[in-house]
């Protein structure tokens, strides 16, 4: 079986980017100082089993757009979520879309400029995308 396990990204400073971080809900799981591509440290939200992000520190200078589009990030409440990340001097990016069944979504962006996706959910909806997400496309294979 295959699934993802974490994306890594670059950071060109790793305390600075580390506070953004933790600011957002993400704790350190462990790090490995020394590797081939720099040094790397582990993160998992507190919901999630496993690490899902790593940052890679190498010292050098990140380049936006030469790494990764964005990050998504399921919240429980966007006003709540908003609310403490104001706390941390971290406002949205853009003004954010709400739809009518409860769906909401707004940007951020953490030091290296990377934008991060904020989701809540509609009441009723699974924790992550499923195939339920676009009856349309249904009988396609599972790739």
């Amino acid at each position: 079986m295959m699934r993802t396990l974490h994306i890594g990204l670059r950071v060109t400073d790793l305390e600075r980017s580390l506070a953004f971080y933790k600011a957002i809900g993400y704790g350190v799981v462990g790090s490995v100082p020394d590797t081939p591509i720099g040094h790397l440290t582990m993160l998992k939200l507190p919901g999630d089993e496993f690490v899902t992000v790593e940052l890679v520190h190498d010292a050098k200078p990140v380049e936006r757009g030469t790494d990764v589009s964005h990050l998504v990030v399921k919240v429980e409440s966007m006003a709540d979520t908003l609310d403490a990340l104001a706390s941390h001097g971290i406002e949205p990016v853009d003004p954010g879309q709400k739809s009518e069944d409860g769906l909401e979504t707004t940007f951020i962006a953490d030091p290296d400029g990377r934008r991060i996706e904020l989701v809540q959910w509609p009441p009723g909806h699974a924790d992550g995308m499923t195939a339920a997400d676009w009856p349309e496309e249904r009988g396609e294979s599972d790739g």
